[in-house]
């Protein structure tokens, strides 16, 4: 059998044609950059992230065993008579700066601004297609 060539509309179906096909053309393309955008911001928060928590992995880890030998040195410069009452007030400031940090990580956390760059130009796009300006 032989093939039927394509027959493409003529006239005004034309042009609305071509306009429907250009504009389902930009919005792919519009998807397509927001898509590739977040792919990039994703990437740098992963590698933001481990990087920042093999910091504080070691930080913490060198600050443990900084404060476990000067208690120790303290607790021996200490006369033997007071030496519970420098272990209460030591763990109650341990404590104490323990729950402060916390706080401080939880209020930090809640600050995360996640795919924001994307986030604002997805923003920026319902705007422009909704036809405010």
């Amino acid at each position: 059998m032989a093939e039927q060539p394509q027959v493409r509309a003529q006239g005004p179906a034309k042009g609305v044609l071509d306009v429907a096909q250009r504009i389902i053309t930009i919005l792919v393309s519009m998807v397509e950059t927001r898509v590739r955008l977040a792919v990039v911001e994703l990437e740098e928060e992963k590698a933001n992230l481990i990087q920042l928590l093999i910091m504080a992995g070691m930080t913490l880890l060198f600050t443990a065993f900084g404060l476990m030998s000067l208690l120790i040195l303290i607790f021996w410069a200490i006369d033997p008579i007071y030496r519970l009452m420098a272990l209460g007030v030591t763990t109650g400031v341990l404590l104490f700066l323990a729950i402060f940090g916390a706080i401080w990580t939880l209020v930090k956390a809640r600050r995360s601004t996640l795919l924001g760059a994307t986030r604002k130009q997805l923003e920026i796009d319902r705007s422009e297609l909704e036809g405010e300006k």
